[in-house]
């Protein structure tokens, strides 16, 4: 008997095969769940132009670079996202972000870089910033901040590079921070300005660089304003310290009235007595 030839299939063809069978079972793993809408590789994982209006609830824990630009997220609440240890980039730009939680970026503490650019921010929180303790390169360009806290820079102690330009940014006692940020952070700022304001009111459509501002444009806003307290303290220690003027001046006059009163009494006593000239 002769035995039949069995054909083999060449190796490279059989890896290929296993490998396009394990496939889908590696994005099943919790840890490196892809969203549908999404495409992963690599530590990538790219969500834009989606029409999302949130952040995906499943993301692969080793995403290294999470790209969610031109879709229409308006806010990011608390804990947006899942708790990605490696992340080192975060890219929302075009969007319609309006308000970010203070607890919207928890679990991102390997964050290097942030895009925020091209959306509608006009209030940012310092405490929103915090637990980004390795962010080297923040973006805010073209957003509508009219002010910014300089706790919100501060919040970075990594913070290597702040894109500010294409804000509204009011030429008031508002910015006095960030001009104050500037003067002493300025190399943080790329480009030759770091933005512009606007006057207020708007007498016409020119606008300022804020660092062409002195500290004397800034002397009446550094004046400090009394408070709601002061004001309280005021009506409280008016009245009080009227009532109690009218004590110590009514106390005086009857301690002086008194000691005249006595001082004449003394006076009465030794004089001699005259007798009557009838009885004489």
């Amino acid at each position: 008997c002769r035995a039949d030839k069995q054909t083999k299939a060449p190796p490279e063809a059989i890896n290929k095969l296993v490998c396009l069978l394990l496939l889908p079972r590696i994005w099943e793993h919790p840890g490196s769940a892809c969203p549908r809408t999404c495409l992963c590789w690599a530590g990538d994982v790219d969500c834009r132009q989606r029409a999302l209006h949130e952040v995906p609830l499943l993301l692969p824990t080793n995403a290294s670079a999470l790209w969610l630009g031109y879709n229409l997220i308006t806010m990011l609440g608390a804990r947006s996202f899942p708790s990605l240890p490696v992340l080192l980039r975060l890219s929302l730009p075009h969007n319609r972000l309006e308000k970010i939680h203070r607890q919207a970026l928890l679990g991102l503490g390997a964050l290097q870089e942030l895009d925020l650019s091209d959306n509608y921010l006009s209030v940012l929180s310092p405490e929103t910033f915090l637990p980004l303790t390795s962010l080297s390169v923040l973006n805010l360009g073209y957003n509508r901040l009219e002010e910014l806290e300089a706790g919100v820079p501060r919040a970075l102690p990594q913070l290597q590079a702040i894109f500010l330009n294409g804000n509204p940014w009011m030429c008031s006692c508002s910015i006095l921070p960030l001009w104050r940020w500037l003067g002493h952070n300025r190399e943080k700022v790329p480009g030759e300005c770091p933005g512009e304001c606007v006057p207020t009111p708007p007498p016409s459509l020119n606008t300022y660089p804020i660092m062409a501002f002195g500290n004397d444009s800034f002397q009446q806003c550094q004046k400090v304003p009394l408070s709601a307290q002061h004001y309280a303290a005021f009506l409280l220690i008016g009245p009080f310290s009227f009532l109690a003027s009218i004590f110590c001046c009514t106390l005086i006059g009857s301690v002086v009235v008194v000691y005249q009163h006595l001082r004449k009494e003394p006076q009465t006593w030794r004089s001699p007595i005259q007798p009557d000239p009838e009885c004489l």
